[in-house]
């Protein structure tokens, strides 16, 4: 899948599954050219995430919802994944 299309994906899923407040999304795959998880094609993002639905969540709860949210495209699009998740209250 080439990258804008990846990184439309990835922005549907999350938005569907979390109805962020605010969501960046960066394609970080030209940082790890050459890199053996690269070799296979998924590619390399970083995700910021503001969302209410982190709200009375720890850390890692809130990691395993993003990575529900996007389900096969870890399997399929993304090699590694880097996720900032906040509440609103934790982003001002």
């Amino acid at each position: 899948m080439p990258r804008e299309q990846r990184v439309a994906a990835i922005r549907a899923a999350i938005e569907s599954a979390l109805a962020p407040l605010s969501l960046e999304i960066e394609d970080e795959s030209h940082r790890h050219a050459g890199h053996a998880g690269a070799a296979d094609g998924r590619g390399h993002f970083r995700v910021d995430v503001v969302s209410d639905a982190f709200s009375g969540l720890g850390p890692i709860a809130r990691h395993r919802a993003i990575y529900a949210a996007l389900g096969e495209l870890m399997l399929t699009d993304i090699h590694a994944l880097s996720i900032r998740a906040r509440t609103p209250s934790e982003a001002r």
